[in-house]
């Protein structure tokens, strides 16, 4: 008789979502629901992940042929750009809250993007503009999440925002599998379909209008209609995301979540939505939920 098949050592890849999950959500809904400085703290944490992630990324080794990228943290100066990259996202999202504003932080922004290119430069000319592009990345999208959490009706918006940024990966992610159809862009991300993003796009506008009845907004069609560019703005960021990992040959940005992955990789959308949102208000010179 033949032994029994032993039992692979460790947690299966769903385990390790599930405990990851089972860690990370109470932490993040308890953060969103108490607010400053709890949901401050979980921001600025998740931005200096984001920028160590962008920046070990940028500073991958991919050589021809080799079917996985090797990081290359001891490559001159790469040490130094982690450090002033995590420094501007800490930095910028600990000044939004101080000032109540953006004025200071927009500041920080300003003199790590100057700092990091020269750096960059000096590390790697033909991927400087990589590392500075990542500064931007990595700390506006924190900041608006900051900004928009310290409005009257802070708790409502990012409720709101997450609720969409759910629905419409739902939504594109059912209807894409179901209906399949023409490929979205198939060099960046071949999965997306056209009538995943329609998903996507329907998914944020159901969210926008029950967010409408359920807080009395008083113009119901206006508020789907922006959940519903939202929506589109959302999957832009995902795709953003995907091309800039498929440019330097990698799956995920890092394995700092077990079993999901990097930070970059699970709030690409939410980092797009958060800037249109922000955007959207100070434009209107108000929360679009209180209009």
């Amino acid at each position: 008789m033949a032994p029994p098949a032993e039992r692979p050592a460790g947690l299966t890849n769903l385990q390790k979502r599930t405990l990851s999950a089972a860690v990370l959500l109470p932490v993040a809904i308890a953060a969103i629901v108490f607010g400053a400085p709890w949901f401050d703290i979980l921001v600025i944490i998740f931005a200096a992940a984001m920028a160590w992630e962008w920046t070990s990324v940028v500073a991958t080794v991919r050589n021809p042929g080799e079917t996985q990228p090797v990081p290359a943290p001891s490559t001159p100066g790469w040490g130094v750009l982690a450090a002033v990259s995590a420094a501007t996202a800490i930095l910028a999202t600990w000044r939004a809250p101080i000032t109540g504003g953006i004025g200071s932080a927009w500041l920080v922004i300003l003199v790590g993007l100057v700092v990091v290119a020269i750096v960059g430069l000096m590390v790697d000319r033909r991927r400087a503009k990589w590392y500075v592009a990542g500064i931007l990345y990595v700390t506006v999208p924190p900041v608006a999440l900051i900004v928009l959490r310290d409005d009257p009706v802070g708790l409502e918006t990012i409720v709101w925002m997450l609720a969409l940024v759910v629905a419409a990966d739902t939504g594109g992610y059912l209807v894409g599998r179901t209906v399949g159809g023409p490929k979205l862009a198939p060099r960046i991300s071949p999965n997306k379909t056209w009538s995943g993003l329609g998903g996507a796009v329907a998914g944020a506008a159901l969210v926008g209008l029950l967010t409408a009845f359920i807080l009395n907004h008083t113009n119901v069609l206006e508020l789907t209609l922006i959940s519903a560019v939202i929506g589109l703005l959302e999957q832009g960021g995902d795709l953003v995301e995907s091309a800039f990992k498929r440019h330097f040959g990698v799956k995920d940005t890092s394995q700092i979540i077990p079993g999901h992955g990097g930070v970059l990789d699970r709030v690409d959308g939410l980092l797009a939505v958060a800037v249109a949102v922000l955007v959207i208000n100070l434009w209107a010179g108000g929360s679009v939920l209180a209009w």
